[in-house]
């Protein structure tokens, strides 16, 4: 799915009205009739809609949601200003159409800190849409905050009201915390990034029929990774394939006392498929992982440390679950990346050497895939303001360096050396725990050694690393998954995708 900014969005709906030959007004009322038949169905019957409309476009949403929801028998009420200046014709229009339902009861915001809400009540959002240019003060900002202290559950109609679609919004800005979301047809980029999508709750995107054309066409560098993706990359088995179609997989690390790292990435590289797996570690390692993995081959490097790089050729190689920073490690791994140069996906501790030794990371293989979590990020490339700010400085070093970078955080970024960024949807919180980033160098770096290309590799790994999580948070909980449980769910995941196909 792709992503599109508020001015795509808004040419979206130009381009739906003109080739469709339908009004705005048309328009509203189909997205309306949307967000009315997911309120019907995801509310409980005894439901008080209490919705809070602003005088623009998505203040008229909320008014035509309000009569649907009444011609369907539910208890609603409006809080509005009719008199407002500079309200949208579609906002008037349908205000005037409250005038043929006076069971819908019309407030005035001022009204609101001394209403009577009802303990059924659920809050629509429709006071501002994408449309917002600037931040909310004065008597939104009071109501803003008045509606957040409400203890019903929130409604944000296509964007919580106080949020921008595309960039940050100020830290102490007024902004509706919204239980759940419902956007028109597609994600908006501020729900993927930490700082905003915090005030989103659950997202739900509502498929309101925009013109196919112009969505299809219309060009954009951020996406989705959605199952539409997913299936385009998967590639299922044939039947008379034999293990060195898929591929051998390497996984460097492991160190004394760190030995648990190395083993889920063994484990998860083959789950994910590969053909043939290595674990090269330091002899302490020995015992416990051909115990534990007794499908992969080992091979030392060291007594209690990495000592040596020294690889056979042939495997995609992933270094750095556990591999620790001993000096020996770090001359080992810089030599090694001096004279290496195949793709391949570095994580953890090959990024922590790295990160003291940044004028080594132009000896990154072209096309390698780096895997860090903000903090990781920060260490290799300099600090920035915000996870925006972030993605923007990912994107020059991707291009800089020639290399695929999977930025980990809730929705994990995917930035491609030519600029375009893959957000993953799939996971939970329940992710966020020691081992997972192993679990995620193992899948990437065994789909990688599948013949995958870089970018197929990385966006594939990310989205099954995160269903495999919500498979395993279905099972146990988010409280209490742990990150091996991600192995033992990748082949239900797997499963899925061959029912799929």
């Amino acid at each position: 799915m792709k992503i599109f900014t508020t001015s795509q969005i808004r040419r979206a709906d130009s381009c739906t009205i003109s080739n469709g030959h339908i009004t705005a007004l048309k328009l509203m009322e189909i997205a309306a009739e949307a967000c009315a038949k997911w309120l019907i169905n995801n509310t409980p019957e005894s439901a008080v809609f209490q919705i809070f409309c602003g005088k623009g476009n998505n203040g008229g949403d909320g008014l035509a949601i309000a009569r649907l929801l009444q011609q369907q028998g539910l208890k609603v009420n409006v809080f509005s200003d009719d008199a407002a200046p500079g309200s949208s014709e579609c906002f008037q229009i349908n205000y005037q159409r409250l005038a043929e339902h006076p069971q819908i009861a019309v407030y005035r915001y001022n009204e609101a800190p001394s209403f009577d809400f009802d303990a059924n009540s659920v809050v629509i959002d429709a006071l501002f849409g994408t449309g917002l240019k600037r931040e909310i003060t004065d008597e939104f900002a009071f109501l803003i905050g008045f509606m957040n202290t409400l203890p019903f559950r929130k409604i944000a109609i296509d964007i919580p009201s106080g949020l921008f679609a595309d960039t940050a919004t100020g830290e102490n800005a007024p902004v509706i915390q919204a239980d759940d979301t419902l956007s028109f047809q597609f994600w908006k980029k501020s729900f993927l990034h930490p700082e905003t999508g915090k005030y989103c709750g659950n997202i739900h995107i509502l498929d309101i029929n925009l013109d196919p054309d112009f969505i299809a066409q219309e060009p954009t560098d951020e996406f989705i990774i959605d199952d539409v993706l997913i299936k385009k990359i998967y590639r299922p088995r044939h039947t008379f394939s034999h293990k060195g179609d898929f591929g051998k997989t390497a996984i460097v690390g492991g160190s004394f006392g760190k030995m648990g790292a190395a083993v889920l990435a063994t484990k998860a590289a083959t789950a994910a498929g590969s053909g043939i797996t290595l674990t090269f570690a330091p002899r302490c390692g020995y015992e416990i992982l051909q115990t534990s993995c007794p499908e992969a081959m080992f091979s030392e490097n060291g007594t209690e440390h990495a000592e040596n790089f020294i690889l056979e050729p042939g495997p995609t190689v992933g270094i750095g679950p556990g591999l620790g920073t001993h000096p020996e490690t770090e001359k080992a791994f810089l030599s090694f990346l001096k004279s290496y140069e195949q793709p391949l996906v570095l994580d953890a501790d090959a990024l922590n050497i790295l990160s003291i030794n940044t004028d080594q990371l132009n000896t990154i293989p072209l096309k390698s895939i780096i895997t860090p979590h903000p903090k990781e990020f920060g260490r290799l490339f300099g600090s920035t303001a915000d996870s925006f700010g972030r993605l923007t400085l990912a994107k020059q070093k991707a291009r800089e360096l020639g290399i695929y970078i999977v930025l980990k955080d809730h929705h994990t970024q995917v930035i491609t050396p030519d600029g375009r960024v893959f957000y993953n949807i799939s996971g939970n919180p329940g992710m966020a725990k020691g081992g997972s980033g192993d679990v995620l160098l193992g899948i990437i770096t065994s789909l990688l050694s599948q013949h995958y290309s870089a970018e197929e590799a990385a966006v594939f790994g990310v989205w099954l690393h995160g269903k495999a999580g919500d498979f395993a948070a279905d099972k146990f909980s988010q409280e209490a998954m742990l990150a091996s449980d991600l192995i033992a769910e990748l082949g239900n995941v797997f499963m899925e995708l061959n029912e799929r196909n």
